[in-house]
């Protein structure tokens, strides 16, 4: 609150990071609910059709590098707006395709490209910008919602799916994300940073003197600086194979499941399972960060409950071992969307965290790009996921590890 009164602006932000996120995050990670639909009516190899998936991160995370930038400089809801639009027109044209090139254009470049300008580069940077001492649980509230969105859409895309068609499913997540994207942006995410408006994050107020007090110039960094610094490689590698691991789960698990038996509506609402905990490992990852020494131990501690949670998928070959891993995963996963832009903060400082989380996350995507299509070749290839599971079973490991040797070091100024 603001002098008892006023809410500060910085919660505002959050609100609409929240819905923002879920309707993003809720509709790109319905896309395994699609998965057999389509391989049945067009009789399209997984790998074919997960390749739509695959070509969406990588604009995703391309689109990620400018957003970041642009962020800086001005105002979200003009990049929400344009990328609710985007997104919305390629569901609405992905409904009607009849050939892969057509899926791959308009869900893999139309939905791609809104996707980047609704996603966490641009919301959780907002965010970023007007909290540090609650920068923690800020991030944590708003990235509630790519579970929010998980647990609401997926089982109604599922239950269209099934009594309807996929092609309604599909009309059904462009009008949402259309009214909800234009709506939210336009509403709450009108502002760019506190010392705009003459305030400190938090909520503090900027103590005028007798001189003239200008907010902070936003710092430019060249990339080559950027990447010559191995913290920087070190999240940015690590965190892409983990989504690596999240993509590839996320597009092949209601597949699996409907492998072995499961019905189509249990095997989408597996989705919002994992959402249920991510929800609560959301807002929990958000708050340990702010009461640990290091963010990266919060960070670890979210990898090493994902580990468990794909142990658990591995052998999920019924209703209730699907529902037991998906708690576990959820979790783990809900550790990945608040702790990256609080290490992000914590390793460079605040003012270029729109630059720093770009770039991370076009290096995530690039990761996140892999997971979809390596599903889809293990299981052309062998016919079963085992192989996959046991995949990412070594990756988190290894990611786990590596992890511990991530250092602090100094934040980017002007020299």
């Amino acid at each position: 609150m603001e002098n008892g009164k006023k809410i500060y602006w910085g919660w505002y932000v959050v609100a609409g990071s929240f819905f923002v996120l879920a309707i993003n995050y809720g509709a790109r990670y319905c896309f395994g609910v699609f998965l057999k639909p389509l391989s049945l009516e067009h009789d399209w190899s997984r790998s074919v059709i997960s390749l739509a998936a695959t070509i969406n991160m990588a604009v995703y995370s391309t689109g990620a590098i400018f957003l970041g930038r642009m962020l800086d400089r001005i105002a979200p809801r003009w990049i929400i707006t344009c990328g609710a639009l985007l997104a919305a027109t390629g569901f609405f044209l992905t409904s009607r395709i009849h050939t892969p090139l057509g899926f791959y254009i308009t869900y893999g470049l139309l939905v791609g490209m809104g996707a980047s300008c609704l996603g966490v580069v641009v919301c959780s940077s907002s965010v970023g910008k007007w909290f540090l001492k609650k920068r923690g649980i800020a991030l944590g509230i708003a990235s509630m919602g790519i579970s929010f969105g998980t647990m609401a859409l997926t089982p109604l895309v599922g239950y269209v799916n099934q009594y309807l068609s996929w092609r309604a499913g599909l009309i059904v997540l462009g009008i949402i994300t259309c009214l909800v994207g234009v709506l939210i942006s336009q509403l709450l995410m009108r502002k760019t940073r506190p010392e705009d408006y003459g305030l400190l994050p938090d909520g503090d107020k900027i103590l005028l003197t007798g001189h003239s007090t200008s907010p902070p110039a936003v710092i430019r960094i060249p990339t080559s600086v950027i990447f010559r610094d191995g913290r920087f490689w070190t999240i940015a590698i690590g965190h892409g194979l983990i989504v690596m691991v999240i993509m590839s789960v996320f597009v092949h698990q209601v597949a699996c499941a409907m492998d072995n038996g499961i019905s189509s509506i249990a095997a989408a609402t597996s989705l919002a399972v994992i959402s249920i905990t991510g929800f609560t490992g959301q807002f929990f990852f958000g708050w340990l960060s702010d009461r640990v020494r290091d963010p990266k131990h919060a960070y670890i501690i979210g990898i090493l409950v994902l580990l468990i949670g794909t142990i658990l998928l591995w052998q999920a070959h019924s209703v209730t071992r699907l529902y037991v891993s998906a708690l576990v995963y959820g979790f783990g996963y809900g550790s990945l969307a608040p702790i990256l832009p609080i290490l992000a903060a914590d390793r460079f400082g605040r003012h270029v965290l729109g630059s720093i989380y770009g770039l991370l996350t076009f290096f995530a995507g690039i990761g996140g790009s892999i997971g979809p299509i390596l599903g889809g070749v293990i299981y052309d290839n062998f016919g079963t996921y085992q192989h996959l599971w046991e995949i990412n079973i070594a990756i988190l490991t290894i990611v786990s590890l590596v992890m511990f040797t991530l250092k602090k070091g100094k934040h980017f100024s002007i020299q």
